[in-house]
């Protein structure tokens, strides 16, 4: 069983890095999933995962939508992306699919992305992680429609666990489309266990 921590839309709040950094340590998470949106609406803090770094955990993540490309290519330093890329962690694949410079939707490159790490994918247990959220979940009570390419793939490839955030306001709602668990996670961090 791998123990984890996801979290997202952290928005270069400090506070807010330290809070989930003590969590995974209080947590013993061995694994930390971020959802994007590290940063926040202008130019990012360089410093804001080193609260996470320093618990000694591996990190994943893929970048939202107030990521642009610098500040993308300065998270890679700190942390693994698994932007369009999976690992495989403990026997659990981990399959991502990001949305940097304000991308907000999906498109069929992004499907055969995702669709490419499946095929490749060994091990029994899988998760996708996005930072938008998927069509026809809880989360568009807010108003924004989800990614009908995420759940296209949900409904294709059937991971065991889908995480997602950057509706802040859904954050803690979990459901199930199929077998899959459906989890909005935020700045607060959600603890799994697969």
């Amino acid at each position: 069983m791998v123990r984890i921590l996801a979290a997202g839309d952290l928005h270069d709040s400090k506070a807010t890095a330290e809070r989930l950094a003590k969590k995974a340590l209080d947590e013993k998470v061995e694994l930390i999933i971020l959802t994007g949106d590290i940063h926040g609406y202008t130019h990012g803090n360089e410093k804001i995962l080193e609260p996470l770094i320093k618990t000694k955990k591996k990190i994943l993540f893929v970048p939202g939508n107030c990521e642009n490309t610098e500040e993308y290519q300065r998270l890679k330093e700190s942390a693994q992306s698994i932007n369009g890329y999976y690992v495989t962690y403990d026997n659990v694949g981990i399959a991502g699919i990001g949305s940097p410079n304000w991308q907000l939707s999906h498109d069929d490159d992004d499907f055969a992305l995702i669709e490419k790490q499946f095929k490749k994918m060994k091990p029994q247990k899988k998760i996708l992680v996005s930072h938008l959220h998927a069509k026809g979940t809880k989360a568009e009570f807010s108003g924004v429609e989800g990614e009908e390419i995420l759940r296209k793939a949900i409904n294709k490839f059937k991971p065991d666990i889908f995480i997602s955030g950057h509706i802040h306001e859904a954050e803690g709602i979990e459901e199930k489309i199929g077998k899959t668990k459906v989890i909005q996670v935020g700045r607060k961090g959600k603890i799994i266990e697969i």
